[in-house]
């Protein structure tokens, strides 16, 4: 694309979390001279959202504003507006403040948390997604009140750790039989239900919650667990129901389904980070990844698209972390279609790692503890190595030294 032509065109992003900032920043870093709007729907300036269920929530830091120059970069921001469709003939999306034209439209609206059936609008039951919902958890925190959290996943545990550490009074509530049941195996994630009791925290499995009351939690066998405050964390769905009247192509879950190039089914429309798949030639599938590296990696992707250089395929590895109950939980990859399970060291232990294979190559890999395996485990990942199952068994061999 002519610069001449770049410096006429108009990039409307909308979402301001990580991939839309990062959207916005990458067409600047790799010279796009046109216009760039970035819009929000909350009112405060961009900020990263990892830090939410730690640092800010712990008082140890005021906010995560991301630490961009939006003014210097030419990058116009605006904040506090929801944005309600897209009307695609007319290249336009309808805000509450009016249509914005666009000749680029960018989706980076990210994901929702899903809410407890019943529960909206009770007192003391809380989600943790955005800056004010930290804002609403602190002083609970501080209070040290009786806390239950509904969901053992990631944002489940992280939550339950900080409250914890702030000593907090903690019953987590399950419905499946294990933590992390929609994210890792049953012999992978079994293990980790020890790290909420050494935390001192409650984990109640195969409980449902029936109704909350009231200063109560009442599970569907009868349970009654004293709560000051809920906070339930029960997964995620791509914030895209604003496209609902669109004629965007999305899934039966609601994620836009976007092309190797993050491309929509729409002209001059892209979808990236938590609100849109893609498919992965490595993997042979679609993939929905809900994770910070995706936001951050996507967006170099769809700005060289914009720009016009040559096409980059995006087909990452997929990665993303967690802190919790004294240990760092790092995941590369994609193990679904493995054909097989290495284990490095004893999961009772403080430090392993669980590797993937399909057909001998390393897909997947999780490690816990041990991050000199996530690092080398995810070059292999990306290069497609083979390894040799045996010698990967024994974590005193490097990862790379076990590939054949």
């Amino acid at each position: 694309m002519s610069e001449q032509k770049q410096a006429q065109q108009r990039v409307v992003v909308v979402g301001a979390g990580m991939a839309g900032v990062q959207t916005a920043v990458a067409l600047r870093e790799q010279g796009f001279a046109g216009q760039v709007t970035l819009i929000g729907a909350e009112p405060h300036q961009p900020y990263d959202r990892p830090p939410l269920s730690k640092a800010v929530l712990l008082g140890k830091a005021e906010d995560s504003a991301f630490d961009v120059d939006f003014e210097a970069l030419s990058i116009e921001l605006r904040l506090g507006l929801d944005v309600t469709g897209l009307r695609a003939d007319a290249h336009e999306i309808d805000t509450e403040a009016g249509p914005v034209p666009y000749d680029v439209l960018v989706v980076a609206t990210g994901a929702e948390p899903v809410t407890l059936p019943g529960t909206e609008g009770v007192p003391g039951v809380h989600l943790l997604r955005t800056l004010d919902d930290a804002a609403r958890l602190k002083p609970v925190l501080e209070s040290r009140h009786d806390i239950v959290v509904v969901g053992a996943g990631w944002i489940g545990a992280e939550f339950a750790t900080a409250a914890r550490e702030a000593g907090c009074a903690v019953t987590v509530v399950e419905a499946a039989d294990r933590p992390l049941a929609g994210a890792l195996p049953a012999d992978v994630a079994a293990p980790m239900a020890r790290w909420y009791e050494e935390s001192g925290t409650e984990l109640l499995t195969h409980a449902r919650v029936d109704r909350v009351e009231s200063g109560t939690v009442v599970l569907a066998d009868g349970r009654r667990l004293p709560a000051d405050a809920v906070v339930v964390g029960i997964g995620a769905r791509p914030a895209t129901r604003w496209l609902a009247d669109s004629a965007i192509a999305r899934d039966a879950g609601g994620s836009v389904t976007a092309d190797d190039r993050l491309r929509t089914s729409l002209p001059d429309v892209y979808a990236v980070g938590d609100c849109a798949s893609f498919p992965s030639a490595r993997y042979g599938a679609r993939l929905l990844v809900h994770h910070w590296d995706n936001a951050l990696q996507g967006p170099r992707t769809v700005a060289a698209d914009i720009i016009g250089e040559t096409p980059q395929v995006y087909d990452p590895v997929p990665y993303f972390w967690s802190e919790q109950f004294g240990r760092f939980v790092q995941y590369a990859g994609h193990h679904g279609g493995a054909t097989e399970l290495v284990r490095r060291g004893d999961p009772a232990d403080p430090a392993w790692s669980v590797l993937w294979l399909r057909d001998g190559v390393l897909v997947a890999l999780l490690a816990v503890g041990r991050p000199r395996d996530l690092a080398q485990g995810r070059k292999l990942i990306e290069s497609g190595a083979r390894v040799d199952p045996g010698r990967a068994a024994d974590p005193a061999v490097p990862l790379k030294a076990a590939v054949l």
